[in-house]
């Protein structure tokens, strides 16, 4: 995995600490609504695992995920940044939208990367 500054590595974690909170924020509110839930089960899954992984690279902390946990998790967060790109290039230069979007984009790449590591090994 390329180098990371320890700057970059704090931010990454922290972006895929918020949008996992989102998406159970998210989470309960469809439950209650008796909404379809399946596709935010499955986001939320992808974000705690590349989460996990960014964990055991950088901190050494264990995962009990195995191959195709990291193959799914790896094709849902591969799936999602396309429309957060997309969401990134409509967003105003220097809001702090755009801040979260660029620091939430690098967190993803860098979850993926992790885990094709890992997963060549």
């Amino acid at each position: 995995m390329e180098n990371v500054s320890n700057a970059n590595k704090l931010e990454s974690i922290k972006s895929l600490q918020s949008t996992s909170t989102k998406l159970e924020n998210a989470l309960s509110q469809m439950t209650q609504k008796r909404a379809n839930t399946t596709l935010v089960k499955k986001r939320l899954n992808a974000i705690n695992i590349g989460l996990a992984i960014l964990e055991n690279v950088w901190n050494q902390r264990p995962h009990h995920y195995t191959k195709e946990d990291l193959a799914e998790a790896r094709h849902v967060l591969t799936g999602l940044l396309p429309s957060i790109e997309k969401s990134y290039t409509n967003s105003k230069a220097g809001s702090p939208q755009r801040t979260l979007l660029e620091r939430r984009i690098k967190a993803l790449e860098l979850a993926i990367q992790a885990i094709d590591d890992l997963s060549n090994t």
